[in-house]
């Protein structure tokens, strides 16, 4: 006979009908809501443990050796910054699988910034680590942003980015990597007071510090603007890396002023600033980042500084050349699937790489160029089907070349 409504009793806790609100019936039990919100709580604090150290698991940290080593196949040149930025991802992660650790000491993120002329390498370097690491990564460009309540994306939309590039895998975010690049572009406008906001300026720069410190932050999903009625996804930012870069143009002239200003009476160092006067980024401190116009606030969030330096003729021929996705591969690759087999005279790489340092366009100048030398067969050889092989030698490369628009370029 079947028990009366009145006897049931929760199988765990031993509540009666009377005293839960809800009674679930089993093959031969019952629970109570309140034994299966507590069951609840337990299940995800494990599933979220158990992520958690799958997630450390999952990272695929390597030494600094060898981390630089593997950035070594895709970067030419850049040996100091890919020295610093191993070290710096090598500790910050480290300091992930560490955490749990009982130990009083607390490690401080190894946020980093990159100084560098354009096409040096900087965003590579960073897309670069983060493949190496298997973490979610994206790019984000500093000049879109605003001070919350203006025209622009607000600071937030940031890890707006890097949670979808983790698949809206909030435990994942939280272990990415955000490179900001234009870091310079949100430099104060001015060091003189002004009655007028510098919202896309100062005002990121201010907006940015709790962020790149590490803190609690509501992100609109879908990213625009955040409004009362929209749903927000929590992330914790304290575990993010975050690896800033800019070309911080003019930089150079304050760093030779400061320089100069402290050699006064010395022949010797004189001559050792003249001697390195082309690459005076090799110099830089965060004095300089100051007084181009980062608050202190935000230069101490990035305590990890590096240069990259300015590619040379023999740098830019590697490039063309050696990494694993090297520009002749890729265009090698292209011409590949439609069975051609291509190559380039030597002299057609030289050609490249003294144009690139004439236009003073780094490495992204390299594609320019070739896409000048090279649409012309792209848009031909696919619909020919007895072409086989294609050389490319120095009267073709000209020819192209001088019918391209980038011919009309003003040299810098």
């Amino acid at each position: 006979m079947a028990k009366q409504s009145k006897d049931l009793k929760c199988s765990f806790c031993g509540s009666g009908k009377q005293e839960s609100m809800m009674l679930i019936a089993g093959i031969d039990a019952h629970i109570c809501e309140k034994c299966i919100q507590q069951a609840s709580t337990i299940i995800t604090e494990e599933t979220s443990a158990k992520n958690n150290a799958n997630l450390n698991a999952s990272i695929k940290l390597a030494k600094p050796k060898d981390i630089k080593a593997h950035l070594d196949q895709y970067v030419i040149g850049q040996d100091e910054a890919k020295k610093i930025l191993a070290v710096a991802v090598y500790n910050h992660y480290k300091r992930l699988a560490q955490k749990s650790s009982a130990d009083e000491v607390e490690i401080e993120k190894s946020n980093m910034i990159m100084i560098g002329e354009t096409g040096t390498g900087k965003t590579l370097l960073a897309r670069t680590i983060a493949k190496t690491l298997q973490v979610p990564f994206c790019i984000v460009d500093a000049t879109v942003l605003t001070e919350a309540g203006y025209v622009g994306e607000d600071v937030e939309s940031i890890l707006t980015r890097l949670l979808q590039a983790a698949d809206y895998n909030v435990a994942a975010a939280e272990r990415g990597i955000v490179y900001i690049d234009e870091i310079d572009k949100v430099a104060r406008k001015s060091d003189n007071p002004s009655i007028t906001r510098d919202v896309s300026g100062e005002g990121v720069q201010q907006a940015l510090l709790k962020i790149l410190e590490g803190t609690m932050v509501n992100v609109p999903p879908q990213g625009g603007r955040k409004h009362p009625d929209q749903k927000m996804i929590a992330i914790n930012t304290s575990n993010i890396l975050f690896i800033c870069g800019g070309a911080f143009d003019g930089i150079d002239k304050k760093i030779a002023r400061r320089m100069q200003t402290q050699a006064i009476g010395y022949a010797i160092e004189k001559e050792q600033i003249a001697f390195d006067k082309e690459n005076l980024l090799k110099y830089v401190t965060p004095q300089d980042l100051k007084s181009f116009g980062l608050i202190p606030e935000l230069i101490g969030r990035l305590p990890v500084l590096t240069h990259l330096n300015p590619l040379d003729q023999t740098t830019l021929r590697a490039i063309l050349t050696e990494p694993k996705n090297s520009l002749v591969k890729q265009y090698q690759k292209l011409f590949e699937y439609e069975q051609i087999d291509l190559s380039f005279d030597s002299d057609v790489l030289d050609f490249v790489v003294e144009k690139a340092m004439t236009y003073k366009l780094g490495a992204r100048g390299l594609r320019s160029i070739l896409e000048a030398i090279m649409i012309d067969a792209m848009f031909d050889l696919p619909s020919e089907k007895n072409v086989k092989t294609l050389n490319i030698d120095l009267d073709y490369a000209l020819e192209k070349f001088n019918k391209s628009e980038i011919t009309k370029m003003k040299v810098a």
